[in-house]
């Protein structure tokens, strides 16, 4: 089980960057590839980002690419979403989430792939 906290989020500014957090608990974070995710009012929750558990690999979905960086300190249990050039529709609710299944080799950005969800950290982006 892995319990997972977001923060950072808040209300900014278009061209604008935040910094995301989760922070995860328990000691078997690192066992974990991990994922950003979004939701929109009214659309369904939607890939942003992944890391394998070393965080070597990353993935990014089009709409993020060149803008968002995934990065994870596991000695902090943490992992983060930067996002530069914050556009009004990056305006979301922001969920990270954990693999599960534990020592994956993959990484996925499937939302179904993903067992363990924290409870969001909203995004606005103004223009």
């Amino acid at each position: 089980q892995v319990q997972l906290v977001e923060s950072g989020g808040g209300t900014v500014q278009a061209g604008g960057s935040l910094r995301l957090s989760c922070a995860a608990s328990g000691n078997t974070f690192g066992t974990y590839a991990m994922g950003w995710f979004r939701q929109a009012p009214g659309k369904e929750r939607e890939f942003v980002a992944a890391i394998s558990r070393s965080g070597i690999r990353t993935a990014y979905a089009d709409s993020v690419q060149g803008r968002g960086t995934i990065s994870r300190d596991n000695a902090k249990n943490t992992v983060y979403l930067q996002m530069n050039s914050l556009k009004t529709e990056d305006t979301a609710v922001y969920y990270c989430a954990a693999d599960r299944k534990p020592f994956t080799m993959s990484i996925s950005r499937v939302r179904e792939e993903y067992e363990f969800w924290g409870q969001g950290t909203q995004v606005t982006v103004s223009s």
